[in-house]
């Protein structure tokens, strides 16, 4: 079941096509990457799921019906550009926060208390935000926009100013909002985040979505057909026709073959020819590595 459905979003703004016949599903409990380079769209297409403006065209469906003024309690966002209240107490903005997504004080008490006591930061309630590290405020940035429990949660640029330790605290608390069921939106330029956590993804480019899918679908569909090799022996003489050696040293090489079935009767031409074989492993593209290609295809350079 797709929790999120983006049907041919359109939005102009004057003489500029922000969104330009976007179309994309997230499905229920996975963890998505919403890819593009700089002013591809991703920031437009953003406020327009979150309702913060409307669509010129197309649609937003959340949770099985169009979006419209109540879904905005089942999203949580949380920006680039950090919006906390530098002057104002951690306890009471989480309160006020808490409270403009429809909870309750009981409910939020409990929510602050629960979220504190989750990061182990009881003695940070009392302190302004301003006295708090970078670091620190992404924390509470990221408990206002999970603490009202949302269906959907889009994260933009979430690890950013983290150090490895909080970086990987982010992560732990990202799987475990997806263990629930929650659908979480990550949009980074850090191609290996995307590799490393996202299940599905979408690239934007220049408006419109160049590139869709499950991420290990997306990477296979850009193989080309690499393997490398790490052997002990003699290579034969000869190598077939179909296999082409594109990088070589002692004990390692890795070869691009015409078809995926090639690599199979060469491991077993290796074999024959007393070759013992440590390791043989298909090479396949990362997403940085398709990222650069299919935005380069669709810049071409003038």
């Amino acid at each position: 079941m797709n929790i999120l459905e983006v049907k041919n979003v359109h939005k102009q703004y004057s003489n500029h096509k922000a969104v330009n016949g976007v179309s994309f599903a997230v499905p229920e409990g996975c963890i998505f990457g919403l890819l593009g380079p700089n002013g591809a769209g991703k920031t437009s297409l953003i406020r327009i799921i979150t309702g913060i403006t409307k669509a010129d065209q197309g649609e937003v469906n959340l949770d099985g019906g169009k979006l419209d003024a109540r879904h905005p309690s089942k999203i949580g966002y949380m920006p680039e550009e950090r919006g906390l209240y530098k002057k104002m107490k951690v306890g009471s903005q989480l309160m006020y926060l808490a409270r403009l997504r429809g909870m309750s004080k009981a409910e939020a008490s409990i929510a602050i208390d629960h979220w504190f006591n989750k990061f182990d930061i009881q003695s940070w309630r009392n302190k302004k935000v301003e006295e708090l590290s970078k670091g620190m405020q992404q924390k509470i940035q990221f408990i206002s926009t999970v603490i009202h429990n949302p269906r959907v949660i889009i994260l933009d640029e979430p690890f950013s100013g983290l150090d490895p330790i909080n970086s990987n605290l982010m992560k732990d608390e990202i799987y475990e909002l997806k263990s629930t069921g929650t659908s979480i939106i990550l949009s980074t330029h850090r191609m290996e985040q995307v590799e490393e956590i996202c299940e599905y993804m979408v690239l934007i480019n220049k408006g419109e979505n160049v590139l869709d899918g499950a991420v290990s679908e997306v990477k296979e569909r850009f193989k080309e057909h690499c393997f490398k090799i790490c052997y002990k022996g003699d290579l034969p003489k000869s190598l077939p026709p179909s296999i082409q050696i594109i990088k070589q040293k002692e004990g390692e090489m890795t070869i691009q073959v015409t078809d995926d079935r090639d690599s199979n009767s060469f491991l077993d031409q290796l074999i024959r020819a007393g070759v013992y074989i440590q390791s043989f492993e298909e090479i396949l593209p990362s997403v940085n590595e398709i990222f650069i290609r299919v935005v380069g295809e669709t810049n071409p350079v003038a």
